[in-house]
Protein backbone atom coordinates (compact mmCIF):
# COMPACT_ATOMS: atom_id res chain seq x y z
CA UNK A 1 0.00 0.00 0.00
CA UNK A 2 1.29 3.67 -1.02
CA UNK A 3 2.60 5.42 2.06
CA UNK A 4 0.32 8.42 2.71
CA UNK A 5 2.62 11.53 2.54
CA UNK A 6 2.25 15.07 3.40
CA UNK A 7 4.40 17.15 1.23
CA UNK A 8 4.85 21.11 1.91
CA UNK A 9 7.25 23.27 -0.33
CA UNK A 10 7.30 26.93 -0.54
CA UNK A 11 9.20 29.94 -1.31
CA UNK A 12 8.64 33.81 -1.91
CA UNK A 13 9.41 34.87 -5.24
CA UNK A 14 11.12 37.88 -6.38
CA UNK A 15 7.74 39.68 -8.01
CA UNK A 16 6.58 42.47 -6.25
CA UNK A 17 3.03 41.77 -5.23
CA UNK A 18 3.28 38.40 -4.30
CA UNK A 19 4.64 37.34 -0.73
CA UNK A 20 5.02 33.64 -0.77
CA UNK A 21 3.88 30.93 -3.34
CA UNK A 22 3.06 27.44 -1.20
CA UNK A 23 2.50 24.19 -2.25
CA UNK A 24 0.58 21.20 0.13
CA UNK A 25 -0.09 17.69 -0.53
CA UNK A 26 -2.22 16.80 3.09
CA UNK A 27 -3.95 13.58 3.93
CA UNK A 28 -5.11 14.27 7.94
CA UNK A 29 -3.48 17.80 8.41
CA UNK A 30 -6.43 20.51 9.80
CA UNK A 31 -4.94 23.75 10.82
CA UNK A 32 -6.94 25.80 13.84
CA UNK A 33 -8.31 29.33 13.16
CA UNK A 34 -5.89 31.97 11.98
CA UNK A 35 -5.67 35.06 10.08
CA UNK A 36 -2.73 35.90 7.33
CA UNK A 37 -1.68 39.77 6.57
CA UNK A 38 -2.15 38.93 2.97
CA UNK A 39 -4.35 37.64 0.82
CA UNK A 40 -4.31 34.08 0.21
CA UNK A 41 -5.46 33.27 -3.72
CA UNK A 42 -5.70 29.24 -4.03
CA UNK A 43 -6.93 26.50 -6.85
CA UNK A 44 -7.37 22.70 -5.74
CA UNK A 45 -5.80 20.28 -7.69
CA UNK A 46 -7.48 17.03 -5.93
CA UNK A 47 -9.94 16.83 -3.60
CA UNK A 48 -12.21 19.42 -1.21
CA UNK A 49 -11.06 21.23 1.11
CA UNK A 50 -13.84 22.87 3.98
CA UNK A 51 -13.07 25.66 5.45
CA UNK A 52 -14.95 28.79 7.71
CA UNK A 53 -14.65 32.47 7.11
CA UNK A 54 -15.43 34.88 9.33
CA UNK A 55 -17.48 31.70 11.00
CA UNK A 56 -19.32 31.14 7.80
CA UNK A 57 -18.89 27.71 6.16
CA UNK A 58 -17.35 27.14 2.84
CA UNK A 59 -15.77 24.75 0.34
CA UNK A 60 -13.04 25.39 -1.92
CA UNK A 61 -13.48 22.77 -5.04
CA UNK A 62 -11.19 22.31 -8.01
CA UNK A 63 -13.78 23.79 -10.46
CA UNK A 64 -12.94 27.33 -9.32
CA UNK A 65 -10.66 29.89 -7.66
CA UNK A 66 -10.82 30.57 -3.93
CA UNK A 67 -9.69 34.09 -2.28
CA UNK A 68 -8.95 34.66 1.14
CA UNK A 69 -9.07 37.70 2.09
CA UNK A 70 -6.10 39.38 4.96
CA UNK A 71 -7.10 39.76 8.52
CA UNK A 72 -10.08 37.65 8.26
CA UNK A 73 -10.55 34.09 10.53
CA UNK A 74 -10.65 30.89 8.99
CA UNK A 75 -9.24 27.32 9.28
CA UNK A 76 -8.94 24.42 6.93
CA UNK A 77 -9.61 20.61 6.66
CA UNK A 78 -10.14 17.92 3.84
CA UNK A 79 -13.67 16.63 3.32
CA UNK A 80 -12.94 13.52 2.21
CA UNK A 81 -10.71 10.53 3.41
CA UNK A 82 -8.31 11.30 0.32
CA UNK A 83 -7.23 14.43 1.83
CA UNK A 84 -6.45 17.41 -0.47
CA UNK A 85 -3.81 19.12 -2.67
CA UNK A 86 -3.25 22.76 -3.07
CA UNK A 87 -1.31 25.28 -5.02
CA UNK A 88 -1.47 28.67 -2.99
CA UNK A 89 -0.24 32.40 -3.98
CA UNK A 90 -0.30 34.85 -0.81
CA UNK A 91 -0.95 38.28 -2.15
CA UNK A 92 0.43 42.03 -0.70
CA UNK A 93 -2.52 43.34 0.84
CA UNK A 94 -2.42 46.42 -0.81
CA UNK A 95 -2.29 44.55 -4.30
CA UNK A 96 -6.08 44.25 -4.04
CA UNK A 97 -8.30 47.17 -2.91
CA UNK A 98 -9.15 46.86 0.69
CA UNK A 99 -12.67 48.31 0.59
CA UNK A 100 -13.04 44.66 -1.50
CA UNK A 101 -12.62 42.97 1.86
CA UNK A 102 -15.94 42.41 2.56
CA UNK A 103 -16.93 41.07 -0.90
CA UNK A 104 -14.38 38.67 -0.80
CA UNK A 105 -15.64 37.89 2.45
CA UNK A 106 -19.40 37.00 1.37
CA UNK A 107 -18.37 34.63 -2.03
CA UNK A 108 -14.70 33.83 -1.55
CA UNK A 109 -15.45 31.00 -3.88
CA UNK A 110 -14.61 32.49 -7.78
CA UNK A 111 -16.31 30.03 -10.30
CA UNK A 112 -13.98 31.04 -13.25
CA UNK A 113 -12.86 28.45 -15.30
CA UNK A 114 -10.55 30.97 -17.43
CA UNK A 115 -9.23 32.86 -13.82
CA UNK A 116 -8.69 28.84 -12.68
CA UNK A 117 -6.64 28.78 -15.56
CA UNK A 118 -4.83 32.43 -15.24
CA UNK A 119 -3.59 31.44 -11.45
CA UNK A 120 -2.47 28.26 -12.69
CA UNK A 121 0.02 29.84 -15.30
CA UNK A 122 0.95 32.58 -12.97
CA UNK A 123 1.88 29.28 -10.71
CA UNK A 124 3.62 27.96 -13.32
CA UNK A 125 5.91 31.03 -13.98
CA UNK A 126 6.52 31.58 -10.36
CA UNK A 127 7.52 27.26 -9.92
CA UNK A 128 9.76 28.21 -13.27
CA UNK A 129 11.49 31.60 -11.73
CA UNK A 130 10.36 33.68 -14.82
CA UNK A 131 9.53 36.84 -12.91
CA UNK A 132 8.86 38.98 -16.34
CA UNK A 133 6.21 36.50 -17.38
CA UNK A 134 4.63 35.81 -13.48
CA UNK A 135 4.79 39.97 -13.24
CA UNK A 136 2.35 40.13 -15.98
CA UNK A 137 0.14 37.29 -15.47
CA UNK A 138 -0.16 38.26 -11.98
CA UNK A 139 -1.98 41.95 -13.50
CA UNK A 140 -3.95 40.18 -15.26
CA UNK A 141 -5.19 37.96 -12.53
CA UNK A 142 -5.70 40.58 -9.97
CA UNK A 143 -7.44 42.65 -12.98
CA UNK A 144 -10.22 39.87 -13.29
CA UNK A 145 -10.16 39.17 -9.04
CA UNK A 146 -11.01 42.73 -8.71
CA UNK A 147 -14.14 42.71 -11.63
CA UNK A 148 -15.12 39.64 -10.37
CA UNK A 149 -15.48 41.53 -6.37
CA UNK A 150 -16.74 45.03 -8.00
CA UNK A 151 -19.36 43.41 -9.59
CA UNK A 152 -20.79 42.15 -6.63
CA UNK A 153 -23.14 44.10 -4.27
CA UNK A 154 -21.39 45.73 -1.10
CA UNK A 155 -21.90 44.38 2.22
CA UNK A 156 -23.28 46.91 4.71
CA UNK A 157 -21.04 49.09 6.63
CA UNK A 158 -20.06 48.25 9.95
CA UNK A 159 -21.30 50.94 12.98
CA UNK A 160 -19.40 51.81 15.79
CA UNK A 161 -21.76 52.63 18.95
CA UNK A 162 -20.27 54.35 22.21
CA UNK A 163 -21.96 54.81 25.64
CA UNK A 164 -20.53 57.73 27.54
CA UNK A 165 -17.75 58.46 25.78
CA UNK A 166 -16.27 54.86 26.89
CA UNK A 167 -15.22 52.20 24.29
CA UNK A 168 -17.25 49.35 23.60
CA UNK A 169 -18.87 46.70 21.47
CA UNK A 170 -16.83 46.17 18.01
CA UNK A 171 -14.83 49.48 18.89
CA UNK A 172 -12.94 47.53 21.41
CA UNK A 173 -11.77 44.76 19.87
CA UNK A 174 -11.28 46.75 16.31
CA UNK A 175 -8.54 49.13 19.16
CA UNK A 176 -7.07 46.64 20.39
CA UNK A 177 -6.41 44.29 16.89
CA UNK A 178 -4.77 47.74 15.49
CA UNK A 179 -2.59 47.70 18.55
CA UNK A 180 -1.28 43.91 17.45
CA UNK A 181 -0.99 44.78 14.33
CA UNK A 182 0.89 47.54 14.90
CA UNK A 183 3.38 45.31 17.05
CA UNK A 184 2.82 41.46 16.96
CA UNK A 185 6.08 40.89 18.85
CA UNK A 186 6.69 43.83 20.96
CA UNK A 187 2.59 44.42 21.88
CA UNK A 188 1.73 44.38 25.58
CA UNK A 189 0.25 41.41 26.97
CA UNK A 190 -3.87 41.29 26.74
CA UNK A 191 -4.60 42.51 29.98
CA UNK A 192 -2.00 45.69 29.21
CA UNK A 193 -4.02 45.78 26.24
CA UNK A 194 -7.36 45.87 27.80
CA UNK A 195 -6.54 48.33 30.64
CA UNK A 196 -5.26 50.87 27.90
CA UNK A 197 -8.91 50.45 26.68
CA UNK A 198 -10.69 51.43 30.26
CA UNK A 199 -11.54 47.64 29.85
CA UNK A 200 -11.63 44.55 31.96
CA UNK A 201 -9.68 41.57 30.23
CA UNK A 202 -12.93 39.34 29.75
CA UNK A 203 -14.33 41.89 28.09
CA UNK A 204 -11.44 42.33 25.67
CA UNK A 205 -11.11 38.77 24.81
CA UNK A 206 -15.87 38.21 24.53
CA UNK A 207 -15.33 41.29 22.62
CA UNK A 208 -12.43 40.13 20.53
CA UNK A 209 -13.99 36.54 19.66
CA UNK A 210 -17.62 38.26 18.68
CA UNK A 211 -15.90 40.76 16.36
CA UNK A 212 -13.09 38.25 14.97
CA UNK A 213 -14.31 34.69 15.86
CA UNK A 214 -10.84 34.12 17.13
CA UNK A 215 -9.56 34.85 20.72
CA UNK A 216 -6.87 37.51 21.05
CA UNK A 217 -3.73 35.35 22.03
CA UNK A 218 -4.52 33.15 18.59
CA UNK A 219 -4.37 36.07 16.49
CA UNK A 220 -1.28 37.30 18.29
CA UNK A 221 0.10 33.26 17.18
CA UNK A 222 -0.75 34.06 13.70
CA UNK A 223 0.54 37.28 13.13
CA UNK A 224 3.88 36.18 14.79
CA UNK A 225 3.29 33.63 12.72
CA UNK A 226 3.33 35.72 9.40
CA UNK A 227 6.25 37.45 10.75
CA UNK A 228 8.36 34.30 11.23
CA UNK A 229 7.45 32.74 7.43
CA UNK A 230 8.89 36.32 5.93
CA UNK A 231 11.91 35.98 8.12
CA UNK A 232 12.72 32.23 7.22
CA UNK A 233 12.12 33.11 3.42
CA UNK A 234 14.80 35.88 3.85
CA UNK A 235 16.88 33.08 5.37
CA UNK A 236 17.56 33.64 8.76
CA UNK A 237 18.09 31.01 10.96
CA UNK A 238 15.00 29.64 12.85
CA UNK A 239 16.08 29.88 16.34
CA UNK A 240 16.93 33.60 15.67
CA UNK A 241 13.42 33.99 14.07
CA UNK A 242 11.90 31.85 16.77
CA UNK A 243 13.26 34.95 19.16
CA UNK A 244 12.83 37.61 16.66
CA UNK A 245 9.14 37.37 16.12
CA UNK A 246 7.83 36.71 19.62
CA UNK A 247 8.53 32.78 20.35
CA UNK A 248 10.14 31.75 23.79
CA UNK A 249 12.43 29.67 21.51
CA UNK A 250 12.93 27.34 18.47
CA UNK A 251 11.12 24.38 19.74
CA UNK A 252 7.98 26.71 20.88
CA UNK A 253 8.21 27.78 17.27
CA UNK A 254 8.40 25.18 15.48
CA UNK A 255 5.21 23.69 17.96
CA UNK A 256 2.94 25.92 16.33
CA UNK A 257 4.45 25.94 12.91
CA UNK A 258 3.65 22.41 13.09
CA UNK A 259 0.32 23.45 14.12
CA UNK A 260 -0.56 25.36 11.62
CA UNK A 261 1.39 24.32 8.12
CA UNK A 262 1.88 20.59 9.03
CA UNK A 263 5.79 21.45 8.73
CA UNK A 264 8.70 22.69 10.55
CA UNK A 265 10.55 25.71 10.22
CA UNK A 266 13.73 24.20 8.82
CA UNK A 267 11.71 22.19 6.42
CA UNK A 268 9.45 25.25 5.18
CA UNK A 269 13.07 27.24 4.89
CA UNK A 270 14.56 24.62 2.77
CA UNK A 271 11.60 24.35 0.55
CA UNK A 272 11.17 20.77 1.19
Amino acid sequence: MEARTDRTVSWRPAVAGVAEVFHAQWHDHAYPVHTHDTWTLLVVDDGVIGYDLDRHDHTAVRSGVTLLPPHVVHDGRALTSAGFRKRVVYLEEDVIAPDLVGRAVDAPLVPDADLRRAVSLLDRALVARDDLEAESRLALVVERLTSHLVCRVAPPAPTARSAGGRVVGGRVAALARETFDADPVGADGIAAVAASLGVTTPHLVRSFVTAYGIAPHQYVVGRRLDLARRRLRDGVPAALVATESGFYDQAHLTRHFKRFLGTTPGRYQRGV
